[in-house]
């Protein structure tokens, strides 16, 4: 009778059991049929919307086309209404934020002189010039802050002041030297590139210091006894030794002429 009990008892729970799992199933489909339902709620009206816009796109068509949305930025409103000419090219300058702002705007003036322009031009032109961080600093700007480009380079130079390179001094002159390889003209073009950009014209000093520079060789000897008292005359006379080293048959063999050729030329100048 117990083992009976227990059978019943069993199939009992069984069955309350499977009536709960069907109560659950039955929530889960109504829940699945309502998600449905609400997805395709949506989707009409997106449908709805869409078909809307199109119908309105078409009517537009013919009517003229909305300005664009205006983006705040430094320049006043002058400087915006301002339009670039096509003939102001590209300016191919560039400042990302590491480079030295002075010189920055050395090149970018001396390849706006090919086009000129106003001064609203300048601005919007040196702006299309900035790159990277240097863009970041200038969208960073108070809106309609800058008027003119005098004011616009102005905090530009300030802004970027410690890239600016130090300037050069008379005895960095001696750092400068020719390399091994290198062509007697190529040496005094980077030679003479570094003169421009001394502040004084020392021309004893730079005499010296390219004697310093120079590789030793036969026009390195010619020149110690020359004595050369200015730079222009070093510059004449490498010119003449590049060109006589480049037409002889044999390299080397006209060089004892040459540096008898080269102190006269030194003697008779002075």
């Amino acid at each position: 009778m117990t083992q009976v009990m227990d059978m019943m008892r069993t199939l009992q729970e069984n069955a309350v059991a499977s009536c709960s799992e069907q109560d659950r199933m039955h929530e889960a489909l109504v829940a699945s049929q309502a998600r449905n339902e609400e997805l395709n709620r949506v989707n009409e009206e997106l449908r709805k919307a869409l078909q809307g816009r199109e119908e309105r796109a078409i009517g537009d068509r013919s009517a003229p086309p909305s300005p664009p949305c205006s983006f705040p930025m430094p320049f006043s409103q002058e400087i915006m209404d301002t339009v670039v000419p096509a003939n102001a090219g590209a300016v191919k300058a560039s400042f990302t934020g590491v480079e030295d702002p002075k010189a920055h705007l050395t090149a970018f003036h001396t390849q706006m002189m090919l086009s000129g322009g106003s001064d609203a031009v300048y601005c919007k032109v040196f702006m299309s010039t900035l790159s990277g961080t240097a863009l970041d600093w200038f969208v960073s700007l108070p809106t309609g802050n800058i008027t003119t480009f005098q004011q616009f380079s102005k905090m530009f130079v300030e802004q970027y002041i410690v890239n600016k390179a130090p300037p050069l001094v008379s005895y960095d002159l001696f750092d400068v030297r020719q390399y091994q390889g290198e062509s007697l003209k190529d040496f005094l073009n980077r030679f003479g590139a570094q003169i421009v950009r001394l502040p004084g014209k020392d021309e004893e000093m730079f005499v010296h210091a390219f004697k310093k520079g120079v590789l030793p060789g036969p026009f390195s000897e010619s020149l110690i006894r020359s004595h050369p008292a200015m730079f222009a005359e070093i510059s004449d006379v490498s010119w003449l030794t590049s060109s006589l080293r480049a037409k002889s048959p044999r390299k080397g063999e006209m060089w004892p002429q040459l540096s008898h050729a080269l102190i006269r030329g030194f003697s008779s100048r002075g």
